[in-house]
């Protein structure tokens, strides 16, 4: 069988989409000043309209938006009477971690076992270099068939909002056709999958109070209420004995009617110990895709090194709250924060901080894009159907382009599978499914071109 055109050249670029990736990992883009200075993220900022430029694209900018990030925004005229494609993707990433367990360092892409290992190399700096191979190769067999926006976002991983507020402010900047979030994934290596859910979130802080200062835990500990234990108790109020999410007035028994997610492929996939349950009732898919899920991200308390025989005064949480299409985000929050006032126990003072949040979002798989896409992704992946799945995790940017586009067609496509542990050590990219993407995206907009869509 002759491969196609478009396949032929994008393994030809692939070195190429190494070395660029290997620059842009290099950056240690984490949009929190607190972690890592601002220079990092402004850096990645300007190589991502480096290669924008390199490309031809127009009108490039670096937006300065209201959240204090940078998103870079580039326009490339297509044919009259084309349609319109967005293509977005986000530079910034998650901290590393712990970066003594990453088997490489988690800012210099290693190759290792036929993957790419580097932070942001799946989650979301290899889905801008998948955007550039498409174009490439477009440009390469004939030329972009759409007109084309890229925006690239500089702070989605930290969920503050600020390309959503710039996008309100000017909303004819990323109008389109069709937008392409190039932000998710494949349900499994191999296996071509657009997603069609994603669960919005929110994000609050509480800090509990209960004394004027920390008192020796032999003279008063036993009646001095202590702070860190009232967090564990506040804290394991947000979970039933079985691990199932309980907030007070929030539903969490609604059922997932699509691809299913077999338990123990799930156990594999997130490494679950021998001998551990998973956490939670209904299907794996029910779970992670179609109910609300609590995770405590972060607990200030002192460690254990060093640690004295104290009561503490004060303690504070950070507190992740997955939201599921047909809940709204807000309506969450107040419903969280209300469980936290109401359950503190020993009258200890209460205060709740709202540090990010988006909305849940839900794709209509019945559009046009989605057949060209299925097409292309049919060529991409020989022998493989497109499957559609929920995705657990967030982007509020969809929800917002949903609302100021709403005859805009939006695709869920990206490179994280199971594999790529993506938020996690020793995140990854297969080569594999950069190009298999990387052709996908290029003969959908191939396809959406010639389906008339204006």
């Amino acid at each position: 069988m002759t491969a196609h055109p478009i396949s032929e050249t994008i393994a030809s670029l692939m070195p190429r989409a190494k070395a660029e990736l290997t620059e842009l990992v290099a950056f240690q883009s984490v949009a929190d000043p607190a972690v890592y200075p601002r220079s990092e993220c402004d850096a990645a900022a300007e190589w991502v309209a480096g290669a924008l430029r390199d490309e031809d694209f127009q009108d490039v900018a670096l937006l300065d938006t209201p959240d204090g990030s940078r998103s870079v925004y580039g326009y490339l005229p297509g044919p009259a009477g084309a349609p319109t494609v967005l293509l977005y993707a986000h530079y910034d990433v998650q901290p590393p971690l712990d970066e003594s367990a990453w088997l490489s360092p988690p800012f210099e892409l290693t190759e290792r076992d036929g993957r790419w290992f580097g932070r942001g190399s799946a989650d979301c700096k290899g889905g801008f270099i998948m955007h550039l191979l498409a174009l490439r190769a477009l440009k390469a067999n004939g030329g972009v068939p759409v007109s084309v926006k890229v925006i690239a976002e500089g702070s989605e991983e930290q969920g503050t909002g600020g390309l959503e507020q710039y996008a309100q402010a000017h909303p004819e900047l990323l109008a389109a056709d069709t937008v392409v979030i190039g932000d998710t994934g494949n349900f499994r290596a191999g296996l071509p999958t657009v997603t069609s859910t994603l669960r919005g979130m929110t994000m609050l802080r509480v800090q509990l109070d209960t004394l004027e200062g920390n008192l020796h835990s032999g003279q008063f500990g036993g009646a001095a209420p202590d702070a860190l234990a009232a967090m564990i108790q506040l804290l394991a109020s947000l979970r039933a004995a079985d691990g199932t999410t309980t907030i007070d007035g929030l539903t969490a028994d609604a059922k997932w009617d699509g691809l299913q997610y077999p338990e123990a492929e799930f156990r594999q996939d997130a490494k679950v110990l021998n001998g551990v349950g998973l956490i939670g009732t209904g299907t794996v898919a029910d779970r992670i895709w179609a109910r609300p899920a609590v995770t405590v991200i972060g607990i200030d308390c002192p460690p254990v090194v060093g640690a004295t025989p104290s009561v503490q005064a004060g303690a504070r949480a950070q507190i992740s709250l997955r939201v599921p299409p047909g809940s709204d985000a807000d309506e969450a929050t107040k419903l969280l924060t209300a469980h936290l006032r109401s359950h503190a126990p020993w009258g200890a003072r209460v205060s709740v901080e709202q540090v990010g949040q988006g909305q849940p979002f839900r794709a209509d798989v019945s559009s046009p894009a989605y057949t060209a896409m299925a097409d292309a992704m049919r060529v991409a992946y020989p022998g493989e159907e497109m499957q559609s799945s929920g995705m657990g995790g967030s982007i509020p940017l969809c929800n917002a382009l949903s609302v100021l586009y709403p005859e805009a067609e939006i695709l869920l496509i990206g490179l994280s599978e199971p594999e790529a542990q993506i938020h996690a050590v020793n995140e990854s990219v297969s080569p594999q499914e950069l190009e298999r993407m990387s052709v996908a995206e290029a003969l959908f907009l191939q396809n959406y071109a010639a389906s008339g869509k204006a």
